[in-house]
């Protein structure tokens, strides 16, 4: 489940940015499936005029023509604004559950267990399993289709809703028990057969696409190295720094108030500052080696954090030094400042942790780097902390 909160955590932000994707791709399906309905509605009706007469046809389809303009309404809005919906994860609920109302307003408008209108149940099924984050969702749709279409039929049955009677339908088998149970278990049958493949497949579409992303070099949205691909390279460097007896740095980069940027212009406009600031640190780091040549590497490491891992200088002679390291870590900052997207720009708070004085492993130069980090948060960001002079603003005098 995830929520838009003020301060939303960078597993928020990636988790959000992948949902609204899968949404933007049902957003246009579900046109495609509003198009189709309308024209079928209206050539069927056509057909109808054939043997009906306007008026009754009219009557009779007077209430699902507005029905299937509620659909028109609420999608456009839908489409105007999910990916500003302040929690994606309801609206899409919402948007379902509307869609599942409208469908059994469709089935009991055209016969009621006549209907084959309710087929379109298990679309909206299939599209819940696909942009709902939890399976748990899909069976709860598919136990609301069953429950709706039941209630048509079922309500028939017992005379509480009168039954609309439709061309060419027997209008005396929605008051026959037998037919209408047995109609109706298939009916279920259908439903939560849908729900339980589609929760099988997606479910396993979305692992497999989990471990390719794990897997890959390259981060989709930044095009930058991935977080996987660096920490299966800086063990390797670090552990050939210590056998040459070099020094290596990690310099650690967050964006301060990322949560904010995003609240205020949206994830499209994060992911181009996302991109933007891959791009200003990568020309920074090229300016110490090349990074896609030497040994050099800038990573995104996480939502809003980049990494780099200082291995070698070209100017220089030698290995960089700490100072070396410090210095292209403020030069990033500095450049940071001239990063603007739709008129704003932000800062970056940067930890510095080098080998050997900080760590002996990546991991003890990754946990030192962040926890220079948190030490430039604290003190209020915009600001560049070195691991072995990290003293929380709380324990400054």
């Amino acid at each position: 489940m995830v929520s838009w909160r003020e301060q939303p955590t960078r597993y928020d932000i990636e988790a959000l940015q992948a949902n609204i994707r899968r949404v933007g791709l049902v957003v246009r399906v579900r046109w495609a499936l509003l198009v189709v309905l309308i024209s079928y509605s209206v050539l069927a009706g056509l057909a109808y005029t054939i043997r009906v007469p306007a008026s009754e046809l009219a009557q009779l389809m007077a209430v699902p023509a507005l029905a299937l303009a509620l659909v028109v309404v609420y999608n456009t809005f839908y489409s105007l604004n999910y990916r500003r919906l302040g929690n994606i994860a309801l609206w899409n609920n919402v948007a379902l559950a509307l869609d599942a109302i409208v469908v059994t307003v469709l089935v009991y408008f055209s016969g009621g267990v006549n209907s084959w209108f309710w087929s379109m149940y298990s679309l909206f099924i299939l599209e819940a399993a696909f942009i709902l984050p939890r399976s748990r969702h899909v069976w709860l749709l598919a136990l609301l289709c069953a429950g709706l279409v039941g209630a048509v039929e079922w309500l028939e049955l017992l005379g509480v809703l009168p039954h609309q009677s439709i061309p060419f339908a027997q209008a005396e088998v929605h008051e026959d028990l037998v037919f209408v149970a047995v109609r109706y278990l298939w009916q279920v049958a259908v439903l939560f057969g849908t729900a339980w493949v589609s929760t099988l497949l997606v479910g396993e579409m979305r692992r497999e696409l989990s471990t390719r992303r794990s897997q890959s070099l390259i981060d989709d949205t930044t095009g930058v190295y991935s977080r996987s691909y660096f920490m299966r390279a800086a063990p390797a460097e670090v552990s050939r720094a210590l056998r040459d007896g070099r020094p290596i740095h990690v310099i650690l980069l967050d964006i301060d108030r990322f949560g904010v940027f995003n609240s205020s212009f949206g994830i499209d406009a994060g992911d181009r500052l996302l991109q933007a600031l891959a791009s200003t640190i990568t020309d920074t780091v090229a300016a110490a080696g090349d990074v896609m040549v030497t040994t050099n590497l800038a990573a995104r490491f996480g939502g809003e954090e980049f990494v780099v891992l200082l291995a070698e200088d070209t100017r220089l002679s030698a290995a960089p030094t700490e100072d070396d390291a410090l210095q292209l870590a403020e030069r990033m900052r500095r450049v940071t400042h001239d990063v603007r997207i739709d008129g704003a720009g932000v800062t970056v708070s940067v930890g510095v942790a080098s080998l050997p004085g900080d760590g002996h492993t990546a991991e003890e130069l990754l946990d030192a780097a962040d926890a220079a980090l948190s030490c430039a948060i604290e003190r209020g960001g915009d600001t560049v902390v070195r691991a072995a002079e990290c003293v929380p603003a709380s324990d400054e005098v």
